[in-house]
């Protein structure tokens, strides 16, 4: 089993920063692609970015690249994502997820375990 726990999220303007962090406990976190997905108000849950086990990236969508950059520690157990120049459209509930399946990527089998999810939400 493996428990994941999403810190950072809040309330900020447009064109702030955030960093959301993701602790990881009860399985090996380093052999594991992990990634952070996020859920808009009524929308559907979508992949924002991907990394591998040894924190090669592996994906952004669209409409992050450029502004958000995930990363991950191996030796505190924590994946991370710096959000920059944040706009009113980044406004989700953001989760942190670990597949031990395979690497997490669009098409690719959803993730094992997921956390709980931390709100951003980002006024104009």
């Amino acid at each position: 089993q493996v428990q994941l726990v999403e810190s950072g999220g809040g309330l900020v303007q447009a064109g702030d920063s955030l960093r959301l962090s993701c602790t990881a406990s009860g399985r090996t976190f380093s052999g594991y692609s992990m990634g952070w997905f996020r859920q808009p108000p009524g929308k559907e849950r979508e992949l924002a970015a991907a990394i591998d086990r040894n924190g090669g990236i592996l994906y952004y969508v669209d409409s992050v690249k450029g502004r958000f950059t995930i990363s991950r520690d191996n030796a505190k157990n924590t994946l991370y994502l710096q959000m920059n120049s944040l706009k009113p459209d980044d406004t989700a509930v953001y989760y942190c997820a670990l597949s031990t399946n395979g690497i997490i990527f669009p098409g690719r089998s959803w993730p094992d375990y997921w956390g709980q999810g931390t709100q951003v939400t980002v006024s104009s």
